[in-house]
C-alpha cells in the first residue's frame, strides 16, 4: 500500500484549518497542523512531510522565521500564506526560498490546485516528471529521478523551484529567455510575478553554484534581455 502524501498546515486560524482539512483528506492527503509559529517549527524540523502549507502571520514566531530555519535543513517544498496588498512579503518568502505563494482570501479550489501542482513537481511519488531527462554538461548533472544537481561531484542543496529553474536554463544552454519566458516554462502559468523575484531566485542559484558571484560564469545577465546559461558549462 503506497504511503499516502504528509501536508503540514502552520496557520493560527483554526477554522480556516479546519476547512483545509476536510480537502486535503478528500484528497486523500494525511493532514496535520500547527496553530502556534513554535508548534509550528518544531513539527516542520522534527516531521517529515512532503509539502508544508505557512502562514507568515502567526504568534510566538512568525512564518518568515519558520522558512529560514526550515532552508537551513531541508528543501521540502513550501506554500507561503500571505495577508492581501502584502507584497513585501511575498518577495522575502520567496527570497527566503518558498516554491509559492497564495494571497488570503483565497478559495478552496486554488489552495488545492496549488497544492497538487507542489505535490506532483517534487514528492518522491512523481519525480520522474513528463518530458524532463537526465542532463549531464561539462561541470554540472541532473538526475531528474532524484532530483538531485551535483556540481563537479558535489551535490548542491536546492529547492524544488531552484532545480527546475536550474535545470531549464542548462537544458537550454546558449539560448536567451526573458524573465517572463522563465516564469511562464518554470512555473507553468501566466506571468504574476514582478522581476524583482526571478532576479531573487537567480541571485540565490548563483550564490549556490558559481565560483565567484561577481562576475557569474553558469548563468549569465543579458542586459536588457535576460538570461542565458553558458554554452560553455
Amino acid at each position: 500500500m503506497q504511503e499516502k502524501i504528509k501536508v503540514l498546515v502552520i496557520d493560527d486560524d483554526q477554522e480556516l484549518c479546519s476547512i483545509i482539512e476536510r480537502y486535503l483528506k478528500n484528497a486523500e492527503y494525511e493532514a496535520q497542523f500547527a496553530h502556534t509559529g513554535a508548534g509550528g517549527l518544531n513539527m516542520a524540523l522534527t516531521g517529515e512531510y512532503h509539502l508544508i502549507v505557512l502562514d507568515i502571520m502567526l504568534p510566538q514566531i512568525d512564518g518568515l522565521s519558520i522558512l529560514t530555519e526550515i532552508r537551513k535543513q531541508s528543501v521540502v517544498p513550501v506554500l507561503m500564506l500571505t495577508a492581501k496588498n502584502e507584497e513585501a512579503d511575498k518577495i522575502r518568502g520567496l527570497q527566503l526560498g518558498a516554491d509559492d505563494y497564495l494571497t488570503k482570501p483565497f478559495s478552496m479550489a486554488e489552495l488545492m490546485a496549488r497544492i497538487d501542482s507542489l505535490v506532483r513537481r517534487y514528492t518522491t511519488f512523481n519525480r520522474s516528471t513528463a518530458g524532463f531527462k537526465s542532463l549531464t554538461l561539462k561541470h554540472l548533472s541532473f538526475d531528474t529521478q532524484t532530483r538531485i544537481v551535483l556540481l563537479e561531484g558535489q551535490a548542491l542543496e536546492l529547492t524544488g523551484k531552484e532545480f527546475d529553474l536550474l535545470y531549464f536554463l542548462a537544458a537550454h544552454k546558449g539560448q536567451i529567455f526573458t524573465k517572463r519566458q522563465i516564469y511562464q516554462q518554470v512555473w507553468g502559468e501566466a506571468y504574476a510575478f514582478d522581476d524583482n523575484n526571478i532576479m531573487s531566485f537567480i541571485s540565490k542559484l548563483r550564490k549556490k553554484i558559481e565560483p565567484d558571484v561577481a562576475e557569474p560564469f553558469f548563468i549569465q545577465t543579458v542586459r536588457g534581455v535576460g538570461y542565458r546559461f553558458n554554452q560553455e558549462g
